[in-house]
């Protein structure tokens, strides 16, 4: 029998099997992320998309000789060739190992290279062996490796030694993209108990923003693979940067935000083909862009062994990646003067003190927002009378600190109710000639009536539209500012903290219908994922379901644009600031401008130039690239991006003049806020006639081109 006949029956006899395994199983095996999700039942049970990777054993000979044992599969558990003989898809590995040495806490990598930088001249630093064959095959899926590094002579056997393995199954032929996995192991080549190991930060804490942490093209995942090579061993030779873990990630999320750029210094690795990967635009996106949240990463809630590490072992290294202008040899801006080790830290930077804004570390990286010394604000709308269209609403609500106690109207800095309606699509109606917001009205309601019961009267002085139909919507938004104590320098300043009230809304029919409120596209836990606690506009706006009140499809910076400090904003349109528009040009940042589209520029309160060219979307793609927005479920909700192109209520066209099309139609508005090419547009406006747009046709949850299936990213 011919080899090629062999392999295509060998070929028909494991796609039988995996036929067996997965099918009626097919959706619960992969997500809508993956491109298996939307293929042939047949081709995936031909095919068996995905990867998996399961490290059972390693050894260290007496000669140095590293050898681990794994075992390659499908989601299912079926074994697969490396070679892509007798399952499709050859599988590329790459290899890690690095160890602990004793009295120590970081690892020390075993596989080196030389790199050569004009700062440093020539280092050796961690890399990682990238295998030209996957090692010795045991059996199904089984293989052995041995390392070509050796671990040196008189290596000290009772340490811990981590191995690890990065994987790519490349399926591009089938269409069904490139699979990646990762996995490591610990063991000691005595025999002995593993009792030592490096868990500080799990994969989960990054991935409440990095959606998929992975880095080198798709070499390295999760932190456990991370911290193999970025240890105090390694360092960039181009720069002098150090790429310690500890180190870089706080620099790098940092970024804008980092003394030494501020000052002018920019803070760049060079890296791969010897790209700048400059990180000094990088906004901390918690809170927003407060950086002293240390338990978004450092959470406590993940099971990592050393979680509290970051409380009770501060380091010159750590805390001086962000507080980079502090000198610990010469105690240049260091209260505590000169540190020439680490050994005295914990004794003024205890894990937690007495109060917030102390020197502790708990204490030290309060975000003001968060701090228990404030007071807190509640407003609660407890009803909404005399709603009907024609009358002016009348809005019963209360106002409470954190313990349930009232607060007078006076205590606040601001209290204010936006009305909008109707909630089948805001942004077109009219309160009144002499209201000059689009789509919505605001009134300050500081001299509502509050009598001794608590509960606080506001009538509008606005009415609802004489001939509004369906359901309308009240929020409020509300601040106050609150004078704490701080320890600066040693010493305790009284500092102001201005924060606000949830933004709490009530819908309402002014006809007697059912009450419909304005439908969910994405969630404010979504939101705050990254952001942690969201608040924009002087941290009066803080629920997106109160934000498209005034981001609706008629608004624009219209209103501030003749007021623009940066004269050149002065002589461009209005730039369109519907949520939908608004948020997938932010989030795009970078994206926009390298992808042939203008810059996305706001002109905010006080005629302020708010330029989103830099922004950087944390989410990753599984090779390790930065802003990868295809992952439309990190904020869309019941897979509204797709779903809401069969919406039987019209929705209002958008205002954009600064766009290619202007009205713009309103999915068309939300998909060239990241598809900002020309041909975009012009397939849009190809595609909409004076019946509509013709988008679920294609793109809809049943279409051939679904918009979930096209942004599938494996």
């Amino acid at each position: 029998m011919r080899t090629g006949s062999f392999v295509r029956i060998l070929g028909v006899l494991v796609g039988l099997a995996g036929t067996l395994a997965l099918t009626g199983s097919q959706k619960s095996l992969y997500s809508r992320r993956d491109k298996a999700f939307y293929a042939d039942p047949a081709l995936v049970d031909f095919v068996r998309p995905g990867l998996a990777i399961t490290i059972n054993s390693a050894t260290l000979t007496p000669g140095g000789a590293i050898t681990i044992t794994y075992t390659l599969t499908d989601p299912a558990g079926l074994p697969l060739d490396a070679a892509g003989v007798t399952t499709p898809g050859a599988v590329s590995l790459t290899f890690l190992c690095s160890y602990i040495p004793h009295g120590q806490e970081q690892y020390v990598s075993l596989v080196t290279a030389q790199a050569t930088g004009k700062v440093l001249g020539t280092v050796t630093r961690p890399t990682f062996e990238e295998a030209s064959s996957p090692g010795t095959a045991l059996g199904p899926g089984q293989y052995q490796y041995t390392y070509a590094e050796k671990a040196p002579l008189g290596f000290d056997i009772t340490q811990t030694v981590t191995v690890g393995i990065a994987a790519s199954r490349n399926l591009t032929a089938f269409n069904l993209g490139t699979n990646y996995a990762g996995n490591t192991y610990n063991f000691v080549p005595s025999g002995a108990a593993v009792t030592t190991t490096r868990d500080v930060v799990r994969t989960a804490s990054c991935n409440t923003c990095h959606d998929q942490l992975a880095f080198h093209g798709g070499h390295a995942f999760g932190v456990q693979e991370c911290v193999l090579c970025h240890q105090p061993q390694n360092v960039d030779p181009s720069t002098g940067n150090t790429l310690d873990f500890k180190v870089m990630i706080h620099k790098v999320h940092m970024g804008a935000s980092l003394p030494s750029v501020i000052a002018g210094t920019p803070y760049e690795i060079i890296g791969y083909m010897n790209s700048v990967n400059n990180f000094s635009t990088v906004v901390y996106p918690a809170d927003p862009g407060d950086p002293r949240r240390c338990e978004t990463c450092h959470s406590q809630t993940t099971g990592a062994a050393q979680a509290k590490a970051f409380m009770t072992e501060p380091s010159r290294a750590a805390c001086g990646a962000c507080h980079d202008n502090v000198n610990f040899a010469t105690g240049e801006n260091h209260p505590g003067g000169i540190q020439t080790d680490d050994t005295e830290c914990a004794g003024c930077h205890i894990p937690q003190g007495e109060m917030d804004f102390d020197a502790s570390i708990l204490g030290a990286h309060v975000a003001p927002s968060a701090s228990s010394l404030l007071s807190g604000l509640a407003v609660t709308i407890t009803g909404i009378k005399n709603g009907a269209a024609g009358t002016a609403p009348v809005v019963s609500f209360t106002v409470q600190d954190k313990h349930g106690n009232p607060v007078a109207l006076s205590a606040l800095g601001s209290i204010s109710f936006t009305m909008a309606g109707p909630t089948s699509d805001y942004g077109y109606t009219s309160f009144g000639s002499g209201v000059t917001t689009p789509g919505y009205v605001t009134e300050s309601a500081a001299n509502a009536s509050c009598p001794s019961t608590g509960t606080c009267m506001y009538t509008f002085t606005h009415t609802v539209p004489a001939n509004a139909t369906g359901t309308y919507a009240i929020g409020v938004e509300a601040r106050r500012t609150d004078t704490v104590p701080e320890l600066v320098a040693g010493a305790t300043v009284n500092t102001a903290i201005t924060y606000g009230a949830p933004n709490q809304v009530m819908y309402f029919s002014v006809d007697g219908s059912p009450v419909t409120p304005r439908r969910e596209v994405v969630q404010l836990s979504n939101c705050n994922q990254c952001h942690v606690s969201l608040q924009v506009h002087g941290s009066l706006r803080n629920n997106t379901e109160y934000c498209v009140f005034c981001h609706n499809p008629s608004n624009t910076d219209a209103a501030t644009r003749a007021t623009a400090v940066v004269a050149s904003d002065k002589t461009q349109p209005p730039q369109g600031i519907n949520f939908n528009l608004l948020v997938h040009r932010i989030h795009d940042g970078v994206n926009v401008t390298a992808n042939g589209g203008k810059p996305y520029i706001v002109v905010g309160f006080g005629g302020s130039h708010n330029d989103f060219s830099g922004v950087l979307f944390p989410v990753m793609s599984p090779t390790g690239s930065a802003t990868d927005l295809t992952d439309c479920a990190v904020c869309h909700v019941n897979s509204t991006e797709q779903n809401d192109l069969d919406l039987t209520t019209n929705l209002n066209p958008v205002v954009d003049p600064q766009g290619l099309i202007n009205p713009v139609q309103p999915f068309t508005s939300a998909c060239t806020g990241c598809h900002v090419q020309k041909a975009a547009a012009s397939h849009a406006l190809s595609n909409t006639t004076s019946l509509g747009e013709a988008c679920s046709v294609c793109h809809d949850a049943n279409g051939a081109f679904s918009v979930d299936s096209v942004h599938a990213g494996q």
